[in-house]
């Protein structure tokens, strides 16, 4: 089953946050504070998921304040930060909003998102991610992580499911 007849039955997608929603980088100020790097498309690209109807969860391994004050602030109430096992989030996640594997997209780059990726209908990664990655993806971003890959894969599930000229229209008009 190609990409694009997976993304058609998307009902959620679940995002990574390092290497995803950032850029994985962790960059220090001068007393020691980690500070997180976020694209503005990536964060358009959430509202116009939410606009079409396409829900969003994050799970993250790292927990940190700033993480926390953009999910916030992108309105993503689905948020589960600090777990290196995601698995049962993913699945407390598939109960708790009655959907299958089949309806759930996950977005991730590293081996921590592999046991996820190997359940859901269509797991998607970054251009930057680690290469065992690559292999259980069944779509790749032509960005890497932080730099618009996010935006990229809404677009594709929206556009998969015919939401993406509509939601441009209104922008154009």
């Amino acid at each position: 089953m190609s990409a694009k007849v997976r993304a058609a039955k998307i009902r959620l997608l679940i995002l990574d946050v390092d290497g995803v929603l950032t850029d994985g980088g962790l960059y220090y100020d001068h007393e020691g504070n980690v500070m997180k790097r976020f694209n503005v498309q990536d964060g358009l690209g959430i509202k116009f998921a939410q606009q079409a109807g396409l829900e969003l969860a994050v799970i993250t391994g790292l927990n940190h304040g700033a993480v926390e004050k953009r999910i916030s602030e992108l309105g993503i109430t689905e948020y589960y930060p600090g777990h290196k096992e995601k698995l049962p989030f993913y699945e407390k996640l598939l109960s708790e909003k009655g959907l299958t594997d089949e309806e759930v997209a996950y977005l991730g780059d590293d081996w921590i998102d592999a046991p996820v990726m190997l359940r859901v209908g269509l797991p998607m990664t970054v251009r930057n991610a680690q290469p065992e990655i690559f292999g259980i993806s069944r779509w790749i971003s032509s960005k890497e992580g932080g730099h618009g890959a996010v935006r990229e894969a809404i677009s594709f599930i929206l556009d998969a499911q015919g939401k993406l000229a509509s939601i441009w229209r209104e922008w154009a008009e």
